[in-house]
């Protein structure tokens, strides 16, 4: 996520500035590869990201999110959207407590508020293409 919102802050992240980031913030070099391929992906499926938040967000632009808020919500989302692997009720879990540290008072309802009604939207998706074949 931190990664996620100093691209969203400062646009393209130099090598220095990443290398910089990671010295901060020691990983494991797995956790630290899985970190840069996952905000990549973000990154490349950003557009398809916000509109799915967009979706749901009413009275809000995505601008107008508080970037934490905002950029939990796309790592949120992107999990939703590309790793069905992991369990919606996980990455919502996650992204609250993420929020709830990170964000405002208000963001873990929030960020929830979101998450729960693109979730419900996926299965709704998911279960018409079963049923109409």
């Amino acid at each position: 996520m931190q990664l996620l919102f100093a691209h969203d802050l400062n646009g393209e992240i130099s090598d220095e500035e990443r290398d910089a980031f990671w010295t901060l913030h020691s990983a494991k070099p797995t956790v630290r590869a899985h970190a840069e391929v996952t905000v990549k992906a973000i990154i490349a499926h950003l557009t398809e990201i916000d509109e799915a938040i967009a979706s749901v967000v009413q009275n809000f632009r995505m601008e107008r999110l508080i970037a934490v808020d905002r950029n939990i919500l796309r790592c949120a989302v992107y999990e939703l959207l590309h790793m069905p692997d992991v369990p919606p009720p996980v990455v919502m879990d996650e992204a609250i407590e993420i929020s709830k540290k990170f964000g405002t008072e208000e963001s873990g309802k929030f960020v929830n508020g979101i998450l729960d009604k693109i979730a419900k939207a996926q299965r709704e998706a998911r279960n018409s293409r079963r049923d109409n074949p």
